[in-house]
């Protein structure tokens, strides 16, 4: 491809056929991932979670975009390592995590980057209220660094914007400090096992694509922390397919939701979480009932247990088993089991669709000025 005249160096390099470079991202997450699990800092941030924890101090996780997402997975995982009780460590807007910042206690950021403005504005809030501050990110020299006491640095930077690693890393580097809380260290090798694994169901996440093709909106549901996976599928569909979507909670979206679907519109349902699972799955199935009843494409991303439940018959646009890793938390064997996933959906949805996912829509003038607009100004 040749260079056109906006191209800027920072840039993703610029392709014009497959494989994206979104595409060698998500390849090279299992090998990514094992590497993050020997990266230095990880027991230091674990030392200050537990201190925060036995005495009953804030424990906050915060980001923006993928790396929000990537904040709540890693308090979700800590969550499962503490056992659920005490000081529940909790996943925040950055934005809104500097507004609001909790006092002492540790505040971890994630930013892939290690330069976005709200990440760094909540590690300074949480610092002037006397919290340690933690951060993970991918970039040696960014400006979030000044701001940290803690850093773990993850080794794989994210040449797609269409986030993969991005969101993957600072899950895993999650995976190990809640090992490390629970006395259950992560398996690097059997991690990135488990994660090849997962790989394996791209010609399902195929099926769902092909399905789900020409839907004109997608909803995506999931409860629990099945919530933070359909809140990430949306971000990446919206960033590659420039499709309009939407995560909902399970329960949330059969309260009102329905009137505004019909065979247009596209759902996805997530069900991995373990926690009140037969209630979750019994309610899942009503969903998806009453969606097909209107007429929705349906297709669902889920562990094996819930499979019995849901027949075939509505999930009519295709499905997803995860593998489970035993040796790994509940939570963390879930999240990044889905996370696979969804990214391959979106990977094939974006093969249909022609879509090229790497700028995220930046290749066009006006979306290339209107993030100019968003990030360029750091004085707020």
């Amino acid at each position: 491809m040749s260079t056109p005249q906006w191209y800027e160096d920072w840039f993703p390099e610029l392709r014009d056929a497959r494989p994206w470079l979104m595409e060698e991202m998500i390849d090279s997450e299992p090998a990514a991932a094992k590497a993050i699990v020997g990266i230095a800092g990880l027991k230091k941030i674990a030392a200050a979670v537990k201190k925060a924890h036995a005495a009953g101090e804030p424990i906050v996780v915060a980001g923006c975009g993928t790396s929000e997402h990537g904040a709540r997975a890693v308090a979700a995982q800590l969550d499962d390592a503490l056992g659920h009780r005490g000081s529940r460590p909790v996943g925040r807007q950055a934005l809104e995590a500097s507004i609001d910042p909790a006092v002492g206690g540790i505040t971890i950021g994630i930013s892939h980057d290690g330069g976005t403005h709200a990440t760094k504005l909540a590690l300074e809030a949480a610092r002037e209220g006397g919290a340690t501050t933690a951060l993970i990110t991918a970039n040696p020299d960014g400006p979030l660094l000044e701001a940290a006491d803690l850093v773990a640095m993850t080794p794989a930077k994210d040449t797609s914007w269409c986030h993969t690693i991005g969101y993957l890393s600072p899950m895993v580097a999650g995976a190990v400090i809640a090992g490390v809380i629970a006395n259950k260290p992560v398996d690097g090798n059997a991690l990135r096992g488990h994660l090849e694994d997962c790989l394996t169901v791209r010609p399902h996440a195929a099926e769902i694509a092909a399905n789900l093709k020409g839907v004109e909106r997608l909803i995506v549901v999931g409860g629990g922390y099945d919530r933070i996976s359909a809140d990430e599928l949306v971000l990446k569909v919206e960033e590659g397919l420039h499709l309009p979507s939407a995560a909902r909670d399970l329960e949330t979206f059969l309260h009102g939701h329905l009137p505004a679907c019909d065979e247009h519109t596209g759902l996805v349902i997530i069900a991995t979480e373990h926690r009140g699972r037969p209630r979750r799955t019994d309610r899942g199935r009503m969903l998806l009932r009453a969606a097909r009843r209107v007429g929705m494409p349906c297709a669902a991303i889920m562990v094996p247990a819930v499979e019995s439940v849901w027949g075939r018959e509505l999930t009519n646009a295709g499905r997803i088993l995860l593998p489970h890793a035993p040796r790994l938390l509940p939570s963390t064997s879930a999240l990044t089991a889905t996370a696979i996933a969804l990214q391959l959906v979106t990977l094939e949805m974006v093969h249909g669709a022609g879509t090229y996912p790497d700028l995220i829509r930046r290749e066009f003038e006006p979306w290339r000025e209107a993030a100019a607009i968003i990030e360029t100004d750091t004085t707020w």
